[in-house]
């Protein structure tokens, strides 16, 4: 793995190469250079305030050396990305303005995607995992972690059927709370109904209604029209010298028939005339049909004001015309058959409820039985890192115990509790187990909560081995541990040492060190220096081989790079660690 950073806090190159490497150098200068810059290549929070005053972005480039078959590689492909001679570039780029860009194997890719390729390139682990480990919570995952598909299986199972119970329990929870407030929206609905069934209104009829209203209201006009329009086109009987217009158009159209043999445009003319004539009479005759039969009895018009004022009084309440009204009237039924159905619904959410928690505490007990059983395992490994540690005698134990609930709490209106093994216990989203690490440091001594009974080199030494027995099982190539040796010193310190060279046999090792006897166990160890101009603060990674690693070391030891007592520890620590001794 190959780092490279521009623009942030510091300026650097960084080579890490396969084995153990320890990054040494002064309080916070390693820190800031490797875990932050190895922090936002693997999707960290993009922060501003990591630009140097005066740059216009913060840029970080990885280079890390990939088989084509590993997950992280799969996962790059999709993404887009391609292998450079079997390594994954990565780049983000951060500007002073906090707009934050990634790319890999050459293609841009959202932030999220660095996050899903860290799960399987690079596990860290720092002071904050470390205080992590104290909560309950936290000792649940590591364990869960730790037993892998014996217990995921079943989670996963667990996880889906708490999800669905607790939107079971809420919709049930509503039904029964809001259950006045769904008796009155369903008293509205039924009126509503009872009004538009008693007026009976069919599809379309105000519409037809205010055309007859409108008809009948001027009855007197329109039979007064129609009568003198049919004189004008028929003849009035009563007047028989008077002309009317049929008999003028018959006169005009028997004048161009006589000579229409003569000029084809005059006998287009004369069909014309035929046909205007036979439409005068049609329409004459319809005329004298309409005035006829048109209706002016008042009786009929009060019985449509009527039955408009009843559709108005509908069109008031329920929709804008007829139309809307039978729309309102059929969706408020299928409203009322739901709200009428509350009951039957009622009954069914209980009933799912009931056989959900039964699934549950089926589940449950599976957890519980599988984490029991991995609980000795991770116990016995972890215990036996803690002898790797300088512990030989520490001995860890994991209780698994559920919170017992009275029986009552475990109603199908009440989600508190469910049945387990006979017992109604509390539960969660991860199952009814309440997991925690004891430690019992000494012969003699009880077992105890490692957040009371645990100093802070053991809870460092403790946090260690549980990493190092992850170590035996998680798939990622390098892991990087973050100043996890603090509180640790003399024997313990060594002991560290030796064991972290031991992890790194199997897998990429970087620690972050400030102790001399963890550095010492490293194949390489790279030393942080910052340098000042006045206006730049810079960062340089070097090398350390020969004398001056021992110098360094020496520096470690006893803040004096020529003290010759501090040098010959230096030599002393680094025979050790190359003998194994």
């Amino acid at each position: 793995m190959r780092i490279r950073s521009l623009g942030v806090i510091d300026d650097a190159v960084v080579e890490l190469s396969p084995g153990f490497t320890a990054v040494t150098g002064e309080t916070g200068a390693g820190k800031t250079m490797v875990v932050t810059s190895l922090g936002l290549l693997l999707g960290g929070r993009a922060d501003p305030a990591l630009v140097r005053i005066g740059a216009r972005a913060a840029v970080v480039e990885g280079r890390i050396a990939l088989k084509s078959s590993s997950p992280a590689a799969v996962r790059a492909e999709e993404a887009g990305a391609e292998l450079d001679d079997g390594a994954l570039l990565i780049s983000r780029t951060v500007s002073a303005e906090g707009r934050s860009r990634a790319h890999v194997g050459g293609r841009s890719v959202p932030v999220g995607v660095l996050g899903d390729l860290a799960d399987d390139l690079v596990a860290v682990h720092g002071q904050t995992d470390q205080q992590g480990l104290l909560r309950p919570a936290r000792q649940r995952q590591a364990l869960d972690r730790y037993a892998g598909d014996a217990v995921a299986v079943p989670l996963a199972k667990y996880t889906a059927a708490h999800r669905r119970l607790r939107t079971v329990a809420t919709e049930l929870d509503e039904l029964t709370t809001r259950a006045r407030e769904r008796a009155q929206e369903a008293d509205l609905l039924r009126f509503g109904l009872d009004e538009i069934a008693a007026t009976e209104p069919l599809p379309g009829e105000d519409v037809e209604l205010a055309a007859e209203a409108e008809r009948l209201g001027h009855a007197e006009a329109l039979a007064s029209a129609a009568t003198v329009a049919h004189a004008a086109l028929a003849g009035n009987p009563e007047d028989p010298e008077a002309i009317d217009a049929t008999t003028l158009v018959a006169g005009a159209h028997r004048a161009l028939e006589t000579v229409r043999g003569h000029d084809r445009d005059l006998a287009a003319l004369a069909d014309r005339l035929g046909e205007l004539g036979i439409l005068m009479a049609d329409v004459a005759t319809e005329l004298a049909g309409y005035a006829d039969g048109l209706d002016s009895d008042p009786r009929r018009l009060a019985a449509v004001e009527e039955r408009r004022a009843a559709l108005n009084h509908l069109t008031r309440k329920y929709g804008e015309d007829i139309t809307a009204v039978l729309a309102w009237s059929e969706q408020s039924a299928a409203r009322l058959a739901e709200l009428d159905g509350d009951d039957d619904r009622i009954a069914e959410l209980a009933a799912e409820c009931d056989a959900l928690r039964a699934e549950l505490g089926e589940l449950a007990q599976q957890l519980t039985d599988a984490r029991t059983a991995s609980a000795e395992h991770f116990a016995a490994a972890v215990t036996a890192e803690l002898g790797e540690l300088a512990m030989p005698h520490a001995r860890v134990s994991v209780a698994i115990h559920q919170t017992e609930l009275p029986e009552d709490t475990a109603d199908a209106g009440n989600a508190a509790g469910i049945e387990v093994n006979g017992r109604t216990v509390a539960y969660g989203p991860a199952g009814a187990d309440e997991v925690e690490i004891l430690l019992a440091p000494h012969p003699g001594a009880p077992p105890r909560p490692i957040a009371k009974g645990a100093s802070g080199g053991e809870l460092s030494r403790v946090m260690l081995a549980v990493e190092v027995v992850f170590a035996g099982s998680d798939p990622v190539p390098t892991y990087l541990f973050d100043e996890v040796d603090a509180g640790v010193g003399g024997k313990a310190a060594v002991e560290v040492g030796r064991r972290l060279a031991r992890l790194a046999k199997s897998a990429q090792v970087v620690v972050v060190t400030h102790l001399p006897q963890v550095a010492a166990f490293a194949d390489r160890q790279l030393l942080v220096e910052k340098t000042n101009d006045g206006s730049v603060t810079r960062s340089g990674v070097t090398v350390l081989e020969g004398e001056d690693r021992i110098r360094e070391l020496s520096r470690m030891l006893a803040g004096q790079e020529d003290s010759e007592t501090a040098r010959a520890h230096a030599e002393e620590l680094l025979e050790t660690a190359r003998t194994g001794g």
